[in-house]
């Protein structure tokens, strides 16, 4: 809009948005404290993922819905690392020596 100098409505047509999905101001809280427990927990604890954490949390009185926990956990980049695979033999077998 400022480059161009286009008004708003005629830049989120270009855009392909609706204006009023512009304008839209969030609502939501920014949850630092408990983004910030929830970095100290995970980094303590690499193998829970966000269920046993909503757990602790919940022990130590925090008080929030796991879907909340769960977008907060996944927007802080946060995962549960991967096992390892089924350990195989290397390299081809020689077939076993008929009696």
């Amino acid at each position: 809009m400022t480059e161009k100098s286009y008004n708003q409505r005629r830049a989120c047509t270009l855009a392909g948005i609706d204006p009023r999905v512009y304008r839209r101001r969030s609502t939501r809280p920014a949850d630092t404290e408990l983004r910030e427990r929830l970095k100290e927990l995970s980094s303590e604890r690499r193998r829970f993922g966000y269920r046993r954490l909503h757990l602790l949390l919940g022990r130590e009185g925090w008080k929030v819905n796991w879907m909340k926990l769960y977008r907060i956990y996944r927007k802080e980049g946060r995962t549960v690392p991967k096992r390892g695979g089924r350990k195989r033999a290397p390299g081809t077998r020689a077939p076993m020596a008929i009696p």
